[in-house]
Formats: structure tokens, sequence, C-alpha cells
């Protein structure tokens, strides 16, 4: 029940956000077509991670596009290879930062909501391949419930022991 209620949960949110973003006119002009690139650093180590689906503003033009999830993203990328509990950062070199974040970690069918803190998590104690989904967030901070734009990255780990 829980799996199906955190699944749920995060379809709703991506869909009240999609239908929520705006294009204002106080908003300045995008510099970029897409979502800036987002990495993840893990043992001062950086690794670029893949765009997936997004809803951004360019030069006063709203654009959504819808991508398949991490798994179907990554099937052809190597994981990045983490000993247990090691600290993953998400970095992202653009301002403003997003102000809203939600990492949904898959493994073996299940999909479980990660908890971060400061920008980072901690990988899983278990070996094995996880599935990452980065959502990410610029929310109005005026006007509550309105994105003004919106990402998420994509990524996997494998988890090894030595």
């Amino acid at each position: 029940m829980k799996k199906w209620f955190i699944a749920w949960t995060l379809l709703i949110q991506l869909i009240l956000t999609g239908c929520s973003f705006q294009v204002t006119e106080n908003q300045s002009e995008g510099e970029e077509k897409k979502p800036p690139k987002a990495f993840i650093e893990v043992q001062n180590e950086t690794y670029e991670t893949v765009l997936g689906t997004y809803c951004w503003r360019y030069k006063n033009e709203g654009t959504c596009v819808d991508y398949a999830g991490p798994e179907e993203l990554l099937k052809d990328k190597t994981p990045i290879k983490v000993q247990p509990e090691e600290i993953v950062t998400f970095k992202m070199n653009y301002k403003p930062f997003p102000n809203e974040f939600h990492v949904l970690q898959i493994s073996e069918g299940k999909q479980v909501e990660i908890q971060i803190k400061d920008n980072s998590f901690t990988a899983p104690t278990e070996k094995g391949t996880y599935y990452y989904s980065y959502g990410v967030w610029w929310m109005d901070k005026k006007q509550k419930h309105v994105s003004k734009g919106d990402a998420f990255y994509n990524f996997a780990l494998e988890v090894i022991k030595d």
C-alpha cells in the first residue's frame, strides 16, 4: 500500500505542477532552451545526470517535454559504482537554484522516495543497481502552486562491496 501511495503522490505532484506551469510577465527571460545540467558528486568525482521530463521557459515561450522513466532512459548507460552508504550530492551551476526537490529510487520494481538533506543522500547499504529520478521545481515564491519550471534528472548507482 505504501509503495502505491508514494508512486501515486509523485504522479499527482507531477500532474499538478505540469498543469500549473505559467509564463508570467514578471519572469526574466530564460537563457537556456532546456533546463540546466545537473550533476551528482561521489567521493569528489562529478557525474552528469540524464535529463528526462521537463517544463521550461525560454524567450517567453513555455515548453513541456515528456520522456520515459529512469530505467528506460538509462538502459544503455553504465551505472556509477559506489560503496554502501556513500554520500551522493546534487550539484547544479544555475541561479536561481530550484526550491523544491524530490528523489525517487527504483530497484527491482520497487519505488521509494528518498530523503534529501543539504542536497545530499546516502547510497543504499545493499549491493545492487538502483535507478534514481531527481525531480526539481522552480516554484514561484509569491504564487502558491505555480511552477516557473521543472525537470527530472536521472542516474543509476551500482552499490558494490570491496
